[in-house]
């Protein structure tokens, strides 16, 4: 019993070394990054127009967006007009957000190159972090719009299956709040 605790108190020492090492460095190899808040995946799907987590308002709360009826096209057993409508808002919004995605991701180079480029000031720092975050609210209300626009076009027993289908809960079923 002696010897087991100087093990113990070893191992939580490695433990808690091990856990302070990653805390102290959460960010090591990003400084890489072409744009240092935004990972190529997230550049390339601001590009691509990608949800990226924008319109979860909607989504988490029982508004299904275009692209994931889409996909359950087949279980939710969609019309054929029922597709074609909700291909054309994904459609719409894939213009609209496109040229928004492209914006956001110059607004943060130039907000990255403030740094890069020496001791930035405080009103050109306000300036462009503003600037981003207009953008970013453009384009959420953007995709926002897509699932606002997607919800009525499907019945309530389509959204219960769809609701379902991505893992939500009783919250999403149609008679908890009714769009239509």
């Amino acid at each position: 019993m002696a010897m087991k605790a100087p093990f113990l108190a070893l191992s939580l020492v490695a433990v808690a070394t091990a856990a302070a090492g990653q805390t102290a460095q959460p960010y090591a190899g990003q400084e890489r990054r072409p744009i240092a808040a935004l990972s190529d995946d997230e550049v390339q799907g601001l590009l691509e127009g990608r949800g990226l987590g924008y319109a979860l308002s909607a989504e988490l709360n029982g508004w299904p967006g275009p692209l994931h009826v889409l996909e359950l096209a087949d279980d939710l057993a969609l019309t054929a007009e029922q597709r074609d409508r909700v291909e054309a808002i994904r459609q719409d919004m894939l213009s609209t957000v496109r040229p928004i995605g492209a914006e956001l991701v110059e607004a943060e180079t130039a907000l990255d190159d403030l740094f890069a480029g020496g001791a930035p000031e405080a009103d050109a720092i306000l300036a462009a972090a503003e600037r981003v975050g207009a953008i970013e609210a453009r384009l959420r209300a953007a995709h926002l719009a897509a699932h606002v626009e997607t919800t009525p076009v499907l019945t309530p027993h389509q959204r219960m299956i769809y609701g379902r289908a991505r893992g939500y809960g009783a919250a999403h079923e149609p008679a908890a709040h009714d769009h239509d």
